[in-house]
């Protein structure tokens, strides 16, 4: 049990640079495998809590843009869905990471008359901005796609009431439109913000780099596999990780379902049906 302990507080933070900065090399012991793995849990939370933030945000416009009458509004958001959604995540990490690495070499300087600055772009080939930024992108287009056709759902009924009360603009899209929207494409969303957990796992696996042996969680599971050639034990390791993860995104989504759909009869409530995608 001590010997756990203190397994834990050496490899618990590892993933971050905090701990050992060996790995073990044999004798494996099954509280190193779940400790490590858990460890690289980290930086899968990290991605799909940070890109479901941020991508909210830009799925929300992108979403808004498809359903404009505008056309030069319209299009851009149309392209973008269909390129994001048209083309696998996992050739998109190659060509972002390939694209970010050639940055440097660009030479990108900003003269601003009385000095010169050099724009620092390296930082774009570490996963935690790189891989973030494509894994924003995706999901936007993913949710974008979903908000929008949620707004294309929403009853008549629902705009002609705003409108007999005076709402319009951002007042009615703030107060009638928005929330309408949410409410109809939470439980498509939910499976996407599942997805994203599991999308995280690419992230090393496909084009961005481990630096100093600080990897996600299939990182280690790949590792203590290559080691022991038994992958019996960390794969269904990670799968439980991933598993337990999976729950909490549907207990917490759920709450949110539950409050958007608050005021509605208990019969016409909308319940989540998890779909989970098994290739993107």
């Amino acid at each position: 049990m001590n010997s756990c302990l203190q397994t834990i507080q050496d490899y618990g933070l590892r993933s971050i640079g905090i701990g050992e900065r060996l790995l073990p090399k044999s004798d494996f012991t099954l509280c190193e495998q779940f400790t490590l793995i858990g460890s690289g849990l980290l930086w899968n939370i990290y991605f799909a809590v940070l890109a479901l933030l941020f991508g909210f945000f830009l799925s929300t416009v992108v979403g808004v843009a498809k359903s404009s009458r505008v056309w030069f509004i319209r299009k851009p958001a149309e392209w973008f869905i269909f390129i994001f959604r048209g083309s696998p995540l996992f050739i998109q990490f190659f060509l972002f990471y390939e694209a970010f690495v050639l940055l440097p070499k660009m030479g990108w300087d900003i003269n601003l008359g009385f000095t010169e600055i050099t724009v620092e772009t390296r930082w774009l080939t570490r996963a935690w901005m790189g891989a973030l930024i494509v894994l924003i992108l995706n999901t936007s287009a993913y949710a974008g796609e979903i908000f929008y056709g949620a707004l294309k759902s929403i009853p008549k009924g629902d705009i002609e009431a705003a409108d007999a009360y005076g709402l319009s603009g951002w007042t009615r899209f703030r107060r009638v439109i928005w929330p309408t929207m949410l409410r109809l494409a939470w439980p498509a969303y939910t499976n996407e913000a599942i997805f994203m957990f599991h999308a995280t796992t690419l992230v090393y696996f496909a084009s961005f780099p481990a630096w100093g042996q600080k990897g996600d969680a299939l990182y280690y599971a790949s590792y203590f596999a290559d080691k022991t050639f038994n992958p019996f034990i960390p794969y269904p390791i990670l799968a439980m990780y991933f598993i337990m993860l999976t729950m909490t995104v549907i207990f917490f989504y759920g709450m949110v379902n539950k409050h958007l759909n608050r005021h509605l009869p208990q019969e016409k409530r909308r319940k989540l049906r998890i779909r989970p995608q098994m290739i993107r």
